[in-house]
């Protein structure tokens, strides 16, 4: 797991009649975003078998905001989170925390910084739950006595209260991917990589970390960039969308206005006479998004936007399609994925390499 170096903040001066001046003089400044990165690129192997992951990426993320990253395997999504963490240097572009870049100086820069990565060993399983809280705030120059009711907040929020004084090597999967979470917020961190945050976790405990980390930026200010193959995870939580394709930025926009901006009219028939035949008539004429056979009828998704609505008709009649039902869906983050790039975004057990 990334974690940020030991913060180092020097205490309040007194004010005097030259700040006050100042203060009348000089125009007030918004303060820097908390992370922008400009022109990132960075290349893995040698000549003709070079692959670049990342391709001249540059992006904002502003202080308070949650951004997210999607894309399929191998878009770039880890390999960006990492150059723009200092895991992974970059062959080109700048990366720049709260307003220091990086190259001058990394300690300031990823003081107030932390992530969980996915696939990485996030906590100490020997260790209770309250212990790994204890030690991820210490090494992050955090006196765990001054955040205990922080931590307290945090194992009640994540329904973790229970396993406070359990070693982690004890607990589920997905109890596991709490903890992860919760050690990175231990210490107080102002920016947060979340790589795969919902990996392993029920429904009920998905929706219960969605939960919490809008809260915690609503009302904490935290800034969060989340990487997911989670749609669900992905819409109810960013503000942003920041879609990746082959290593490139395919779309920067609000979740709102992706969501209004694809031209995809998909259409879903539910019918009793929608057999493997007929779904392969249709199949031949049109854009078959999905097919569901376990539906009661079953039912299929197609893409038939204007005029195309009277031609999908037309030939469910000819097929001697009964329909039961027939209505426009309204478009996903998937549905705009595709609209984009040609590809659906899809998670992978082994997670992405690049």
């Amino acid at each position: 797991m990334a974690r940020s170096a030991t913060s180092a903040r020097g205490g309040p001066r007194e004010r005097d009649d030259t700040d006050a001046a100042r203060d009348e003089s000089t125009p007030e400044r918004s303060p820097p975003p908390a992370l922008a990165v400009e022109g990132l690129t960075k290349r893995f192997g040698d000549g003709d078998d070079a692959v670049t992951a990342v391709d001249d990426v540059s992006l904002t993320v502003e202080r308070g905001s949650v951004v997210g990253l999607l894309g399929p395997n191998g878009a770039g999504k880890t390999t960006l989170i990492k150059c723009a963490l200092g895991i992974v240097i970059p062959d080109a572009g700048s990366v720049r925390v709260f307003g220091t870049d990086v190259r001058d100086g990394r300690r300031a820069a990823y003081a107030d910084v932390d992530a969980m990565l996915e696939g990485a060993r996030n906590d100490y399983w020997r260790l209770t739950v309250r212990e790994n809280l204890r030690y991820f705030a210490t090494i992050s120059g955090v006196d765990p006595d001054s955040v205990a009711a922080r931590h307290d907040r945090l194992l009640d929020r994540l329904d973790l209260a229970d396993k406070a004084d359990t070693p982690v090597r004890d607990l589920s999967r997905g109890m596991k991917q709490k903890v992860s979470l919760a050690s990175v917020l231990a210490g107080g961190a102002e920016l947060v990589f979340l790589d795969e945050p919902t990996l392993g976790l029920d429904v009920e405990s998905a929706r219960t970390l969605r939960a919490e980390l809008r809260r915690l930026a609503a009302e904490e200010g935290l800034t969060i960039v989340v990487s997911s193959h989670d749609m669900t995870t992905i819409e109810a939580v960013c503000d942003r969308v920041v879609m990746l394709s082959n290593g490139r930025v395919v779309a920067d926009d609000t979740v709102e206005a992706l969501l209004g901006g694809t031209d995809r009219d998909v259409v879903r028939v539910a019918s009793p006479d929608l057999d493997r035949e007929t779904v392969a008539g249709l199949r031949e004429a049109f854009e078959v998004v999905d097919v569901d056979r376990d539906a009661h009828p079953p039912a299929v998704t197609v893409v038939a936007g204007g005029d195309r609505i009277y031609d999908l008709t037309d030939a469910l009649r000819a097929a001697g399609v009964t329909v039961s039902d027939i209505r426009t869906v309204q478009p996903d983050l998937e549905d705009v994925f595709l609209d984009r790039t040609g590809t659906v975004p899809s998670a992978a057990a082994g997670g992405e390499s690049s």
